[in-house]
């Protein structure tokens, strides 16, 4: 009897555990039996987040928070999230608030389609979230700057701002009034197009006058930017000149090139010496008489035959242009000219014939020209 008692009673709170099993499973207040992965990620602060609060993607719960511990100077929180829900690697987690009054929860964004998703393990990127504490200290000091504002234009405080200007605008009441007046009367002259100010609103060819005054100025200024263009390629071409000419002066220096062996070479420098020495020798031999170019210069006999010779070689040339003696009859004599060519063409004529005839006609021609 007591042994089918213990049993009956062992069977009942078997079937009660089971039963609140089932129920906490239907109400998905635990789990227990859900298959699942795991991710954790690093915040400085999780802002009175706890274990067990929810894990939200999209607005829908996904998972729960596991553990909130501290790691490398940050606070990790490793949260398990049901298989079913895919959280993407570009995916990131930040703690929200559910309400002011309600616990916080750990918003996950959906990430990429086209991104793989994590594998159990995994870390995901997290962004930090303002100290709702901190928040409220700032909401504070603003209300409290906005309570003194409003004391000090309370009361007596208002009264002693708006009471000397009260009464310095009764006292200036004509004048204020005066120079409203001016003002109507300056801005009905300016809508009628009267003064300088009226033409430049109302003129049309004042307006386009200004407008093609800007028009070449923003042309000028084209211009400029252009020429300063050009004078930045000039000035780029001379920097490379003057580099060019710095390294030909540096070569000078070092005896490279003809100029620099010029400047530098001694053997170079004797030589040209040398060859000026016997330069000045040889003018000073002209100059004494010495030599065929000093008697040129110097002997006046050699000179007057000469100018002699150059003379008759002048009447010579002369004569021939006139047509003169046989050179001068052969240059300018067309008659001479045609009978030489003629007699020419006699000979090729001759001589053609010649190549036609044999042998023996030659000689009988040439026989019975003898006989």
């Amino acid at each position: 009897m007591k042994s089918s008692l213990e049993t009956k009673l062992g069977v009942f709170f078997a079937m009660v555990l089971i039963a609140a099993v089932i129920i906490l499973e239907m109400a998905g207040g635990s789990d227990l039996f859900k298959r699942g992965y795991h991710l954790s990620g690093y915040w400085n602060n999780v802002l009175e987040l706890k274990e067990g609060d929810l894990v939200k993607m999209a607005g829908k719960p996904v998972g729960k928070v596991e553990k909130i511990e501290f790691a490398d100077e940050k606070v990790r929180v490793t949260m398990k999230l049901d298989s079913k829900f895919a959280v993407k690697t570009d995916s990131k987690a930040t703690i929200k608030f559910a309400g002011l009054m309600g616990q916080n929860y750990v918003a996950v964004t959906l990430g990429s389609a086209r991104t793989p998703k994590f594998e159990d393990g995994g870390v995901i990127e997290t962004t930090e979230q303002a100290d709702f504490s901190a928040i409220m200290a700032k909401l504070d000091n603003v209300a409290s700057g906005v309570e003194n504002i409003t004391k000090t234009f309370s009361g007596d405080s208002i009264q002693n701002v708006l009471g000397p200007m009260t009464d310095f605008l009764k006292q200036n009441n004509p004048k204020l009034t005066a120079v409203i007046g001016n003002l109507q009367t300056i801005s009905g002259q300016i809508a009628d197009g009267k003064g300088t100010v009226g033409k430049l609103i109302n003129d049309d060819a004042l307006y386009n006058s200004s407008l093609s005054t800007v028009t070449n100025l923003n042309s000028a200024i084209t211009s400029f930017n252009a020429t300063a263009a050009d004078l930045k390629d000039i000035l780029a071409e001379a920097k490379t000149a003057v580099k060019n000419a710095q390294t030909i002066v540096a070569d000078m220096n070092e005896g490279k090139g003809t100029i620099g062996k010029l400047l530098k070479d001694e053997t170079l420098h004797r030589e040209s010496t040398a060859a000026l020495a016997k330069l000045n020798e040889l003018m000073d031999g002209i100059k004494r008489g010495e030599g065929s170019a000093g008697k040129l210069l110097k002997d006046e006999k050699l000179y007057s035959e000469a100018t002699t010779a150059m003379t008759q070689l002048k009447e010579i040339f002369e004569k021939i242009n006139r047509g003169q003696g046989s050179v001068g009859k052969l240059v300018n004599d067309d008659t001479l000219y045609k009978n030489a060519k003629m007699t020419l063409q006699k000979l090729d004529k001759a001589t053609e014939g010649l190549e036609d005839q044999g042998p023996l006609s030659i000689l009988g021609i040439a026989v019975q020209n003898l006989f």
